[in-house]
């Protein structure tokens, strides 16, 4: 199970799993069992900004602490799925907008 870092972010693990390779950039954040059950899920934009799938047990407070983390991290973040996943950002199919 890939962390993205780590050390937790507002008490939370960001990871993915092997079996959610399949879909577009997203992170997990977890307190307990690395598993997808029960985690809040973050799709990622081509622009760091992100989607909540699923809050899990997270108050807004944490959410918008994570949100703003991945936002500053998403790049070096993406590296890290990459090397997993060949799926790109969510709502992208290129990396043409990517910053340089």
């Amino acid at each position: 199970m890939p962390k993205y870092y780590e050390f937790k972010i507002a008490g939370y693990y960001l990871y993915f799993t092997s079996h959610c390779i399949v879909e577009c950039m997203h992170v997990h954040a977890s307190d307990r069992k690395l598993t997808e059950s029960g985690s809040a899920k973050f799709f990622v934009e081509s622009d760091g900004n992100t989607t909540v799938k699923n809050r899990g047990s997270l108050t807004d407070r944490e959410i918008r602490i994570i949100r703003d983390f991945i936002r500053q991290n998403y790049i070096d973040m993406y590296m890290k799925w990459s090397e997993y996943s060949s799926e790109g950002f969510f709502g992208k199919s290129d990396f043409s907008s990517w910053p340089e």
